[in-house]
């Protein structure tokens, strides 16, 4: 029997955690924090929640629309990008209302959607910004993995021109691009790193023992370092 949308709310809510609703309003260098409903569930128990369903399409809709961010994440693990049509893949990207819901969006859907690299140069050119960000999602996806094809000098550019007044919403994705660049172009890297100490962004951002800042210069650097 397939479990109702009344029913998978109640499940989420009966995995709600002080502490996760206050991590997420707190937000951070990726984006805003929750501004609106959630239970404030583990991500862990969600991902069970998830394998216990199993893909079911139509409560993933249903799961999206009550705008609550746990029901949008368990909705990205219900579906499966052969779900969606390019049209409605970039409905729900506008829709998004917090940072990590569209970095799932983004890891679990639109990166395996088949029509990704259309989509990711409309929304290169798109004045949203949750758009604009899964565009620049994508394309350091692509500058890591098949950067063929693609002007990255050109890249730089806007990156250079743009970043610093782009939204925080974008400034995220633009910067991660940039990295990428310098990590896997070393002809450009110079000037990559350049460009994140005239920016700046993220320099004094705080990180925890272990992890790598997001600030571009240090970000390029660590990463090239580890590749030996």
């Amino acid at each position: 029997m397939a479990t109702t949308l009344k029913e998978t709310l109640a499940q989420l809510k009966a995995l709600s955690d002080p502490k996760v609703r206050a991590q997420n309003a707190k937000g951070g260098p990726w984006g805003p924090g929750v501004n609106g409903q959630q239970f404030g569930v583990k991500h862990g128990d969600i991902r069970g929640l998830a394998k216990k369903i199993k893909a079911d399409p139509k409560l993933a809709r249903a799961l999206w629309d009550t705008r609550n961010v746990d029901a949008q994440y368990l909705a990205i693990l219900l579906l499966k990008p052969a779900d969606l049509s390019a049209k409605e893949l970039d409905q729900l990207v506008r829709s998004i209302s917090y940072a990590w819901v569209a970095e799932w969006l983004t890891n679990y859907i639109i990166k395996r959607h088949p029509d990704k690299e259309k989509l990711r140069q409309s929304w290169m050119a798109d004045e949203h910004p949750w758009a604009a960000r899964a565009g620049w999602s994508l394309t350091a996806e692509r500058v890591a993995k098949e950067a063929k094809g693609l002007d990255l000098p050109a890249l730089l550019e806007r990156i250079e021109s743009e970043m610093g007044a782009a939204d925080p919403i974008v400034q995220w994705a633009m910067n991660y691009t940039l990295a990428e660049i310098g990590i896997h172009a070393p002809k450009l890297r110079k000037r990559a790193i350049a460009i994140g100490e005239k920016h700046g962004l993220y320099r004094d951002y705080p990180v925890s023992k272990g992890c790598t800042s997001p600030f571009a210069p240090i970000w390029i650097n660590e990463m090239v370092r580890r590749q030996g």
